[in-house]
């Protein structure tokens, strides 16, 4: 399949885990991929390499998302590489989980400013571009726990709470010049991270999940890809949960 062919997409946070796989993704269907990062430099040119091996051409950009100046420039790179900008996913995010009593300001400001201003800066930087071709789609990567809330972790879920009311703000917004944006809400991904847990957490997890078993980087990616696809073209503004019946 080449359905993004000739089609430019900038991932944030895309030279690990689910980004990366998201970014494989739309490389074997040969897409233009811009893979911005802010650390681990060598994993996003090897990256850049995996794609460029597929048949697919991409560019690594650094770049923090949660500053607004950077989030242009990785913008107007991607404009000047490939000439336009198709589809933006914003990937990037972090945690600092911590009990509210025990919660820093800066643990709180550092998750907010990554993953929900790092979204607004990215959408603020595309949208002149992608309005004025009356095309384009975003697609935010929210979770789970911004539904359904999460002890421990009033920082995270907040910020992804609010990528979940931006995603449907912008959809109203930028829907009468063509531009879509839609949210994909994870649930438990098996990751680095989980892989370190112990069998009996692991089991705990588990039991929540309908489906009995953990999700994977490419179930997440394959929602991307669709609602980044012409299929999607009449859904905006709307949440896709890929948790396996955890909600």
């Amino acid at each position: 399949m080449e359905s993004f062919k000739d089609q430019t997409v900038i991932v944030t946070g895309g030279n690990t885990g689910i980004g990366k796989e998201i970014c494989l993704q739309f490389a074997t269907e040969k897409a233009n991929v811009v893979v911005n990062y802010l650390f681990e430099e060598e994993l996003a040119f090897d990256l850049v390499a995996q794609i460029e091996k597929l048949g697919g051409k991409a560019i690594a950009v650094k770049g923090d998302v949660s500053v607004l100046d950077q989030a242009k420039n990785i913008v107007e790179t991607s404009i000047k590489s490939f000439g336009k900008i198709d589809i933006l996913v914003n990937n990037s995010g972090i945690t600092r989980d911590n009990l509210m009593m025990r919660m820093s300001e800066e643990e709180f400001d550092s998750v907010i400013n990554v993953n929900l201003k790092g979204t607004w800066n990215m959408c603020k930087s595309v949208t002149r571009h992608m309005l004025k071709n009356r095309r384009g789609t975003i697609v935010n990567i929210a979770s789970v726990v911004g539904i359904i809330g999460n002890a421990g972790q009033v920082n995270y879920v907040a910020s992804k709470a609010g990528i979940i009311g931006l995603t449907k703000s912008l959809a109203k917004e930028f829907g009468t010049r063509g531009v879509t944006c839609n949210a994909v809400a994870p649930g438990f991904i098996q990751t680095k991270m989980t892989d370190s847990l112990t069998d009996e957490v692991k089991e705990q997890y588990l039991a929540q999940i309908p489906l009995n078993k953990f999700g994977t980087a490419q179930n997440v990616a394959d929602s991307v890809l669709f609602l980044a696809s012409d299929k999607a073209s009449y859904i905006t503004g709307q949440v896709i949960s890929v948790n396996g019946g955890m909600i």
